[in-house]
């Protein structure tokens, strides 16, 4: 068994026992190591303590409890793991920067931190070959957009922080609140009925330390061009792109397995040679129907230089 693999194990076993009392010392028993080396390879692998990756999966899963208004803080706290109300309420804002009663009474999109799949990074595909983990497919083609693709839609600056759109730095997310936006004025964008719908990030003129956040519906050059100024614009060129298709069994688990698509392509086009180029669109198709747990993510590339050692 690989190192990473007995990791995994305990990953899995966390998972499956998240709500009970967790002792490293019989973590350290089911990866078959002694607890100085366990604790050093899973903080290596996982690049988080082992503790503190156990509070960070007990408050993401914890979220979960909070879709009914009328949910006991209480009883949410014991079913994941927390000895009492004081200290899942201490925890829950230190990650998120507001209290469990806040979130329950106005729910905001949060980024959590996500279980990892080491898999993923020992395992490569070619191009045109799915990869099948968790429930998800990945697959990367090639493509040349000949046209440009257009949208409508709203922009706002957002805090960029490494590892935010990976699943790695919890808080609340600053593109979920965009979303929301766009989806409150979307029935009076004139877009293309059925269209595509973008989410962006790209640098776009934002302050150092943010980066601006797109999101848009699929409109027509023409209506583009003469949109009145509620609306800002944003086009995919026409170029050669890496296209990442990405399907999931339904919509909250694709989202919910962002941060794993993005590890895994970040490490794809590193192991091919390729970097991304600028910008990181991410389509949606229809909502409706049968592939409505469906995107595809197309990355503009340049040849990664032989010292270029950045993502």
């Amino acid at each position: 068994m690989h190192a990473w693999e007995s990791i995994q194990k305990t990953l899995d076993w966390i998972e499956e026992n998240i709500g009970e009392e967790i002792q490293i010392e019989e973590l350290a028993s089911i990866a078959s190591l002694s607890l100085f080396y366990y604790q050093r390879l899973f903080a290596r692998l996982v690049k988080k303590p082992v503790r503190e990756y156990i509070k960070l999966r007990r408050l993401a899963r914890s979220c979960k409890g909070f879709e009914n208004k009328n949910s006991n803080i209480i009883d949410i706290s014991v079913e994941y793991g927390f000895k009492n109300r004081e200290t899942f309420s201490k925890a829950f804002k230190d990650v998120y920067g507001l209290t469990p009663s806040e979130y329950r009474d106005k729910p905001v999109g949060l980024n959590n931190f996500d279980k990892p799949n080491l898999l993923l990074n020992y395992v490569m595909v070619d191009e045109g070959v799915p990869l099948i983990t968790e429930g998800i497919v990945l697959e990367y083609k090639r493509k040349t957009l000949n046209k440009p693709v257009y949208f409508l839609g709203v922009k706002d600056f957002w805090r960029f922080k490494p590892g935010k759109m990976l699943g790695e730095r919890p808080g609340v997310s600053e593109p979920a609140a965009i979303w929301e936006r766009f989806f409150s004025v979307v029935d009076d964008i004139p877009c293309i009925p059925c269209g595509r719908r973008v989410g962006c990030s790209y640098p776009g003129g934002a302050p150092d330390g943010y980066s601006t956040y797109f999101v848009g519906a699929e409109a027509d050059a023409d209506t583009v061009n003469s949109s009145d100024t509620r609306f800002a614009s944003w086009e995919l060129p026409a170029r050669e792109y890496v296209v990442c298709e990405y399907e999931a069994e339904d919509f909250e688990q694709l989202i919910a397995s962002m941060g794993i698509m993005m590890k895994f392509t970040r490490l794809w086009l590193k192991k091919h040679g390729l970097r991304a180029d600028g910008f990181f669109p991410e389509i949606y198709y229809s909502l409706s129907g049968v592939r409505h747990a469906y995107m595809e993510m197309w990355i503009p590339f340049k040849k990664r230089e032989n010292n270029d050692n950045n993502d």
